[in-house]
């Protein structure tokens, strides 16, 4: 599994950034690497040189193996806060669209040995 960074013209890209993004991701999403073939991360200032508050924008998009990408946002006054925030986001909601899919496959949504 791979994961891209792009950024806007107004956020200078290096190796450095590259990897530390990544690293952020692949700590909160690692235990669904098997599931996915690709995570694309866009960051974006969104005021460019004029500053403000929350004005860094991460967007983020999960490709899951034979279905429908996931795809998350946060925008923070800090680019760092940006990508935590929507890695956060993004675990969720691998959650959720993984979760139905164990649940539609069979498997149950609780844990133990609970009899109904």
């Amino acid at each position: 599994m791979q994961v891209q960074v792009h950024t806007d013209n107004h956020i200078k890209g290096s190796e450095e950034l590259a990897k530390k993004v990544e690293a952020e991701v692949l700590g909160v999403v690692d235990r669904f690497v098997p599931q996915l073939t690709r995570i694309e991360v866009h960051l974006h200032d969104l005021n460019g040189p004029k500053g403000g508050d929350h004005h860094m924008r991460c967007l983020m998009e999960a490709r899951i193996s034979g279905h429908q990408p996931a795809a998350v946002s946060c925008e923070a006054a800090t680019l760092d806060e940006a990508v935590s925030g929507a890695s956060v986001k993004l675990e969720h909601a691998l959650e959720h669209t993984l979760g139905k899919l164990a649940h539609r496959k069979g498997r149950t949504s609780f844990g133990g040995d609970q009899t109904i």
